[in-house]
Formats: C-alpha cells, structure tokens, sequence
C-alpha cells in the first residue's frame, strides 16, 4: 500500500506546489510508481506536470462522487507518475462538501482503490486551511511543510503546527510531521540565514538539512509544464530536489525502522514478563 504525503501550508507562495510536482517527479525518476493529487483550484500542479484538464473527470469530479477516482487520472512524460488533475470547479468544493456525509474523509474513501497501486501519492494542498485540506490531512499518513525564509511565512508555522494536531487527535491519529522544508532561500540576505538559523533554533530535527533556493530554473519550469528535474536537470534547483525527495525517503526509512524496533521491542517485553508469571 502506497504511502500517502499531504504537502501543506496555509499560506501562499512557499513553494508549496513546487515542492509536490518536483518531489513527486524525483520520486518517479527513481522507478518508485507515483500519483501527485492536484487539491488546488488553481491548477498550477497538474499544468506543472503539463497535464492540465480540457476534457473528463478531475478531483472535483472524484470528491463529489461524480467520478471514480481512476477515471480521473492522467498520465503524464515520466512513465512512473500519474496525476488527478484539478480545475477551477474544485473552488466551489469547499461549499459542497459541507453538506455530504463524511465530508473530511472523502478524498481517502474515493482515494482509497488506488492507494494500493502506488508507492507514492502526494497530495498538493490548496493554500488555506479549509474542508479541502483537511480531507487532504485526514487522508494522508505523512504531512511535509514547505516555509519560506520569510518572516510571515515563519509566524504562522506555529499555528498551522496547532492546527495540524488537532486535527490528527480528532481525525486522523496515524498523520506523521516527516518534516519542514526551507524554501526559495537566498544565503546573500541576512534575512534568509536569520530565519533559518531561528526555525532550526525552535523546531530542530523537524526541519530538513536540505534548503531549496532561489533558483531561476525552478522558476520557468513551469510555463513549459515541466518539473524543474526535467527543465534544467543540472540547475542548483533541481540538485535541491533531488536532495530533499533523498531525505524524505530517509527520514521515512528511518521512522520505519524505529517502528519496527518498538513493536518487537514491546513484543518481548511482554514475552518475557509471560515467562516469568
């Protein structure tokens, strides 16, 4: 069964969906068959991945119930990534699924026959902490957080932090911090070094050791729907990347294995305390 990253941040112009069209495809360049779920109304993931919607079902169609869920996906160049595609529609999702049954579970209910095809779904969150993040969070098992080196973007980490336990204690305990990835930083501007020397100050190990930075590559890719990784392979931005989607996987395997270790480790505990009685 697949491993399902929601990647989220309240606020907009973090790097967001930067983040989960160059992670997702750096996980499909190392084999690892991958679904990147466009949550943003905007569309800026599926474009990104040039497989914008003309015709057929999206996730809004998917969400509402219109749509099976594998009838939405889309293939896109690199041959182990696949992508739901969003569209303007998905705005009025919000208001939509206020009235359905279940509403924070829907995209895990309508995700659910799929998960299991992949090795990875990322989820590309809209920026907001509205009903369509919250199903993206109560679907998820890992949550990445893209911040700025900018100061706003730092002063609102905490509450989305807030935010983001709460809603695993209340839906979804099984959702894991993998961690907070520093974005668009420029090492030239004391601002950037200073906000990075306090998020690792404040939140240690949760921060990654790999910083994105301004990168002019990462910023054209786009407009020729294309990930960065496939732009401009050698560009500083996609080195980054690669960097960040190698730590991610470490940290998980990591985790993993930590898991494991209490689970026998609490096995024996028990055996033993069986063999003495």
């Amino acid at each position: 069964m697949g491993l399902v990253t929601a990647i989220a941040n309240q606020k907009g112009g973090v790097g967001k969906t930067t983040t989960s069209v160059n992670m997702a495809a750096s996980l499909a360049l190392q084999g690892r068959r991958t679904l990147l779920v466009d949550l943003d109304s905007q569309g800026s993931a599926s474009s990104g991945v040039g497989a914008a919607v003309s015709d057929g079902p999206s996730v809004y169609d998917v969400l509402i119930g219109a749509s099976p869920a594998a009838q939405a996906l889309r293939h896109t160049d690199l041959a182990e990534l696949d992508i739901i595609p969003a569209t303007p529609d998905l705005a009025g999702a919000e208001v939509e699924l206020v009235s359905l049954s279940d509403r924070e579970a829907r995209l895990r209910t309508q995700l659910s026959p799929l998960v299991e095809l992949y090795e990875h779904v990322v989820i590309d969150c809209p920026p907001s902490l509205g009903m369509l993040t919250l199903n993206a969070l109560c679907c998820a098992q890992s949550l990445l957080i893209p911040l700025q080196c900018e100061f706003y973007a730092l002063e609102g980490l905490r509450g989305l932090l807030n935010t983001v336990e709460r809603i695993r204690v209340a839906y979804n305990p099984g959702l894991f911090l993998e961690g907070v990835v520093l974005t668009m930083s420029d090492t030239r501007t004391s601002l950037s070094q200073q906000i990075e020397a306090e998020v690792r100050t404040h939140f240690g190990r949760t921060v990654f050791e790999t910083v994105v930075p301004r990168n002019v590559r990462i910023a054209e890719s786009p407009s020729h729907g294309l990930p960065v990784l496939l732009y401009d392979p050698v560009s500083k931005g996609s080195r980054a990347y690669t960097e960040v989607t190698k730590e991610f996987l470490d940290r998980l395997a990591e985790r993993l294995r930590t898991e494991s270790s209490d689970v026998l480790f609490e096995e024996m505990e028990v055996g033993e305390e069986t063999t003495v009685r």
